[in-house]
């Protein structure tokens, strides 16, 4: 029973290990933050591949891309130059709706 017990624990500290460092790869490769003075502090939207400001200042909650401010998620979304980055090769984003567990192809009897 004891060498069972290591074992596992063996398996599960890997595991966890692994899963661990999978969490903070979505900061690899992310572009610096913004040096907007409109700005003081910034969060990265994975979803979207861009920074969002995130102080008390009047642009709190707007997403910033291509040296802009917009206001809301739609706001950017429509951005013909936000389009551009998001269909381009440099896309940071990464975060799919349709992406993760049971989201494989479905298939329908007939």
């Amino acid at each position: 029973m004891g060498n069972t017990r290591k074992i596992m624990l063996g398996v599960t500290t890997t595991a966890l290990t692994m899963g661990l460092a999978g969490c903070d790869s979505s900061s690899v490769d992310l572009p610096p933050q913004p040096t907007d003075g409109n700005c003081d502090d910034w969060d990265w939207d994975d979803e979207q591949g861009v920074w969002v400001c995130d102080d008390d200042s009047t642009y709190r909650g707007h997403y910033y891309y291509g040296g802009r401010y917009y206001k809301d998620k739609n706001s950017l979304l429509i951005s013909s130059d936000y389009e551009k980055y998001k269909n381009s090769a440099s896309f940071k984003g990464g975060t799919q709706s349709s992406s993760g567990f049971g989201s494989g192809s479905k298939s329908y009897g007939g």
